[in-house]
């Protein structure tokens, strides 16, 4: 469950409440520098932003997690060098264009980092970039590198939404969420509309803290973190060749090993939101499902088949449509027991929407009432009407989240006694606006 239970009248109060989550944690700054420019691989004007983020101080206290997809970007592998690194120094992000499997891909992060050290006096290794954008073209080095005095010149602390905003491509608005620990804060911010079913962990997130958490302390709550958030989660069931959480501390404020417990309870609780509002922004999305999963012989188990049904491309078009075809809910777990886990017994497996009833011993529970009552809940749970492309674009009709409200799915394996795995994972539905967008992503 998310740690609030927001409602937006407009986008001028949900920009009002990330002003009062953007207060950054003692110790860092953060610059955004954007240029014109025109990519190689399609001649038509664009704009790209950077985004500077950066200890006051090399920090050696920090934490990263990459994706697991087999074809990552050149940020990625050059970020998983810095883990061995004695401190992170600056992130230094694009957005506009991932850097993947792109010639010359790694050359040119690297470039880009000697280059971002050497304006802030730090070591190069002591860099770690991150792009995000369309898989294959070629970054604009050169471009690049002559807007790099202008972010590092407009470093300064204070707030956070520079930063959360320049990072984004798709997002309908930026994600910025918050947790205070003592008399510390963590702050993070993310990115991520489409190709979101992260494994770890295009999503970019970065997590700032100024409490002092050793790195081993560090590296060991984000991998929890991100386990019991990030990786609960997805939109279209794609894993970004770009998927990176970063988390920094500062070291500016005192935390004794026995806050350790309450620091770590904070960070996770700050990946939940932020894994929640990338499900929220995402592309098309009008409706967010949380199915609950309970009664599983382990948590992996769990998982599995919440993400299952997130993931079904006929359900998730029923849930678009406000069609409450629980028949296809149905499906989809017998699909994946059947295929993955066929000793599974379904026999004592219950269901329900919106907290009704649907399906127990094998059987549907449905009636007209509660087919209308399944109607209400989905209408309630929609978080903008269909609207029909003009011109043959889709233009979103609103960019704030107007509610935190969600379908709400319950499976009950009422497994064996001891069966007590249990997860929650957050989905999204599939729409017109999603086809839309993506079929016209890059023209």
């Amino acid at each position: 469950m998310p740690s609030t239970n927001l409602t937006f009248a407009n986008q001028d109060a949900h920009r009002a409440w990330l002003a009062s989550q953007a207060t950054l944690p003692a110790g860092f700054r953060t610059g955004v520098a954007c240029f014109e420019f025109t990519p190689r691989e399609a001649p038509k004007p664009a704009r790209m932003t950077l985004t500077l983020i950066a200890p006051d101080k090399p920090a050696p206290d920090f934490a990263a997690m990459f994706t697991r997809n087999a074809f990552p970007g050149a940020p990625v592998i050059v970020g998983r060098k810095c883990l061995g690194g004695a401190a992170l120094g600056a992130i230094i992000v694009n957005n506009k264009i991932s850097n993947v499997c792109a010639p010359g891909g790694i050359e040119i992060a690297e470039r880009i980092c000697t280059e971002t050290a050497r304006l802030l006096g730090i070591a190069p290794e002591q860099v770690l970039p991150s792009s995000t954008g369309v898989i294959g073209w070629t970054l604009p080095a050169d471009a690049i590198i002559a807007a790099l005095p202008q972010a590092v010149a407009a470093l300064a602390g204070g707030s956070i939404m520079p930063a959360a905003e320049g990072i984004v491509t798709t997002d309908l608005y930026p994600k910025i969420r918050r947790a205070s620990v003592g008399g510390g804060s963590i702050v993070g911010i993310a990115k991520g509309a489409g190709m979101i079913e992260p494994d770890m962990a295009t999503m970019l997130v970065y997590i700032l803290t100024d409490l002092a958490v050793p790195r081993d302390a560090l590296r060991a709550m984000l991998a929890r973190a991100v386990d019991a958030s990030f990786n609960t989660i997805s939109i279209d069931s794609d894993t970004s060749t770009s998927d990176t959480v970063v988390l920094v501390s500062s070291g500016k404020v005192p935390c004794a090993p026995g806050e350790y417990a309450a620091f770590e309870a904070a960070l996770t609780q700050v990946c939940r939101d932020l894994a929640e509002d990338v499900v929220r922004n995402g592309e098309g999305v009008r409706h967010v499902m949380r199915v609950t999963v309970k009664g599983a012989p382990d948590r992996e188990t769990a998982r599995s088949l919440g993400k299952a049904i997130v993931n079904a491309p006929l359900f998730k078009c029923a849930v678009a449509g406000n069609d409450p075809n629980v028949g296809r809910l149905v499906q989809a777990i017998g699909k994946h027991v059947g295929a993955h886990m066929p000793a599974l017994d379904l026999s004592r497996l219950s269901a329900r929407m919106g907290g009704i009833g649907i399906f127990a011993n094998g059987a549907f529970r449905l009636d007209p009432v509660k087919e209308k009552a399944l109607v209400a809940h989905l209408r309630g749970a929609e978080l903008y009407a269909s609207a029909a492309p003009k011109d043959g674009v889709f233009t979103p009709p609103i960019h704030f989240p107007p509610h935190e409200r969600s379908v709400e799915i319950e499976i009950d394996l009422a497994g064996e006694q001891g069966a007590t795995g249990a997860c929650t994972v957050f989905g999204g539905d599939l729409t017109h606006e999603y086809v839309s967008e993506n079929a016209d992503y890059r023209s």
